[in-house]
C-alpha cells in the first residue's frame, strides 16, 4: 500500500494520464469498460463469488470453462481449483465445481492455466519428498476424454528447470514461431518468513517437451534495477505473445497490488514500459492474478477489499471481469 499518497487533485491527474497511456498501449482495442463482479452480471451463477477467498480466474481457450481458485467449503483443503462451465460464449456461467484428485490436494492448489488441447498448468504447495523445490511449484496435468486428468507432472527445479525455492505463481503459456514459452513469477509471502518481492521470468520449452532454466524478464521490472523493488507477480500473456498483464505494487499503484500492462509489436521485440490500467480496472483495494481471454476482449482478475464497501466484495477476495472491443487492423 502506498504511504505517500498525493493530494486528491494530483491523484486524479496522474490516474487519467496513466489510464490514457494504458489505453494507447493495447493496440487495436478500445479502452477497458468499468469492471464488474462476475456474479453480479445477469444470469451468471451467484456462487462464482462467496464469503470465502475467490480468485485466480482464467477462461479456457474456447471460452466455455472458467477456472478459479477458492478456499470455499467442499474442497480438498485450503485453496483448491474449481471450474464453472457454460454452453456457449454468450451463455451465463454456471456454478463452480471442485476439480477432482489428482489436481487438488490437501495443500494450496491455485493459479490454474488451461492450455488449448493439452491440459492445465497450476501451482501447488504440496510437499513431495525428493520432488518439491520450494514454497509453491508449477505442475502440468494432461486432460484426455478417455482417461481424464493425468497425474500432475512436476516441472524441474532450478538450475535445470523453472521451479525455485521461492513461491512460483501465475504460469502462462503461449507458442510463437514454433517455440513454447512459459511466463511466471517467483516471490515469497511475508507469512512464509521474510518478504522477497516478486519478479517475472520465462522458461523455454525444449524439443523434448520439458521446460528449461528460467530467465528474468527485465523489461517488466527486475528487482535489481530498483531502489525500492516492486512486487511484480502473476503474469498472463495474450495468445499471440504481444500483450502481458500482471499484478504489481509499484509506485503509481492506486492502492496495494494493481493490474499493469505491457505490449510489443512482435515476440522478438522487448516489452514496452508497463503502465497501470487505471480506474476502470484498479482500485484502492488489491487486484491480483489478471488474465486475458483467448481473443483478448475480456480481462478477469481477483480483488481483495473490505467486505461490504464500494471497493470490497462478497468475501475475502472476489472475481471481477471487464471487457473491451477489438478495433480491427
Amino acid at each position: 500500500m502506498n504511504t505517500h499518497r498525493l493530494a486528491a487533485a494530483g491523484v486524479a491527474v496522474t490516474t487519467m494520464a496513466v489510464l490514457l497511456v494504458g489505453i494507447a498501449s493495447a493496440k487495436n482495442f478500445s479502452a477497458w469498460a468499468p469492471a464488474q463482479k462476475i456474479d453480479a452480471i445477469g444470469g451468471n451463477s451467484t456462487e462464482l463469488n462467496t464469503a470465502a477467498l475467490d480468485g485466480c480466474p482464467i477462461q479456457s481457450p474456447d471460452g466455455l470453462s472458467l477456472y478459479m481458485a477458492s478456499n470455499r467449503p467442499g474442497g480438498h483443503g485450503l485453496l483448491d481449483i474449481w471450474v464453472a462451465r457454460r454452453s456457449s460464449v454468450d451463455a451465463p456461467w454456471g456454478a463452480p465445481v471442485n476439480l477432482p484428485a489428482p489436481i487438488n490436494s490437501a495443500a494450496d492448489d491455485f493459479c490454474p492455466t488451461p492450455v488449448r488441447g493439452k491440459g492445465l498448468f497450476f501451482v501447488s504447495r504440496k510437499v513431495v519428498s525428493g520432488l518439491t523445490c520450494g514454497l509453491g511449484d508449477i505442475y502440468f496435468s494432461r486432460l484426455t476424454q478417455a482417461h481424464g486428468w493425468s497425474d500432475p507432472e512436476h516441472l524441474a527445479c532450478a538450475p535445470v528447470g523453472p521451479n525455485t525455492a521461492l513461491d512460483e505463481q501465475g504460469p502462462s503459456y503461449f507458442e510463437a514461431n514454433g517455440s513454447g514459452q512459459l511466463y511466471f513469477s517467483s516471490s515469497r509471502a511475508a507469512a512464509q518468513g521474510g518478504f522477497v518481492p516478486g519478479d517475472i521470468y520465462t522458461s523455454a520449452k525444449g524439443t523434448d517437451g520439458t521446460f528449461g532454466p528460467s530467465s528474468l524478464v527485465s523489461q517488466l521490472g527486475g528487482t535489481t534495477a530498483a531502489a525500492t523493488p516492486a512486487n511484480d507477480i502473476q503474469p498472463n500473456v495474450r495468445k499471440d505473445g504481444r500483450e502481458v498483464v500482471f499484478s504489481s505494487d509499484r509506485s503509481d499503484t492506486l492502492g496495494g497490488q494493481d493490474v499493469y500492462v505491457a505490449t510489443r509489436d512482435t515476440t522478438a521485440d522487448p516489452w514496452s514500459a508497463p503502465v497501470n490500467l487505471g480506474i476502470a480496472v484498479n482500485s484502492s483495494a488489491g487486484e491480483t492474478r489478471p488474465s486475458l481471454s483467448w481473443h483478448g476482449e475480456q480481462l478477469l482478475f481477483g480483488r481483495a477489499g473490505p467486505v461490504g464497501t464500494a471497493e470490497g466484495g462478497t468475501g475475502a477476495s472476489d472475481i471481477y471481469v471487464t471487457t473491451r472491443e477489438k478495433n480491427g487492423g
